[in-house]
C-alpha cells in the first residue's frame, strides 16, 4: 500500500507594485531588471504592500545607480526604536555594462529619465524593473486617453453583441 503524499502549502502571493502613472506620463523604451539594497524592516513592509513608486526615479552618481523618491512606509510591527526615513536614497544593483549604458543614455538625451516601472519578488529577492523614459507631450497624453476610451467602447460593444 502506498501512503498518500502530503500537500505542500503554497507560499503566500507576493505583492507586485506597479507605477501605473509611468505609462501615462512617459514613453517607456528599454527595460532592465535591477536589485535594490534594502534594510530588513523595509523588505517586510514591501511584503505588506507598503511601497510607492509614484514620482520616483533613478540617477547615475559616482559609478553607481541610485533610486530617489521611492516611499516605503515603515513596517507596522517593528519592535526597535530606530527611525528610518521612508524617502531615503537606495542603491540599485546593476552590472557594469548596464550602468555604463544608463550613464551614456542619460548624458546623451536631454529630458531623458530612468523610471522604475514595477517592483516584484523573484526567488525571494526584491527586483525592480526600470526603464529608459522620455516624457510625453500633452497631445500624446490626450491620444493615450482617447485610445483607451475607444478600446473600452469596443469591448462593451462586443459584450452587447453576444
Amino acid at each position: 500500500m502506498s501512503t498518500p503524499k502530503k500537500k505542500i502549502p503554497e507560499a503566500p502571493a507576493q505583492p507586485t507594485i506597479e507605477n501605473r502613472k509611468a505609462r501615462f506620463e512617459y514613453h517607456l523604451l528599454e527595460r532592465f531588471e535591477a536589485g535594490i539594497v534594502l534594510l530588513g524592516c523595509e523588505v517586510k513592509a514591501i511584503r505588506e504592500g507598503q511601497m510607492t513608486l509614484q514620482d520616483s526615479y533613478a540617477r547615475y552618481w559616482k559609478d553607481e545607480v541610485w533610486l530617489y523618491n521611492c516611499h516605503i512606509t515603515p513596517y507596522s510591527r517593528k519592535q526597535s526604536y530606530e527611525v528610518i526615513d521612508p524617502l531615503r536614497i537606495r542603491k540599485l544593483l546593476l552590472n557594469q555594462k548596464e550602468i555604463k549604458k544608463l550613464k551614456e543614455w542619460t548624458e546623451r538625451k536631454k529630458g531623458a529619465s530612468v523610471i522604475p516601472v514595477k517592483a516584484y519578488f523573484k526567488k525571494g529577492k526584491l527586483k525592480l524593473e526600470i526603464a529608459f523614459a522620455e516624457g510625453k507631450k500633452q497631445f500624446d497624453k490626450r491620444a493615450t486617453v482617447r485610445k483607451r476610451e475607444q478600446d473600452r467602447e469596443a469591448q462593451s460593444a462586443m459584450k452587447r453583441g453576444r
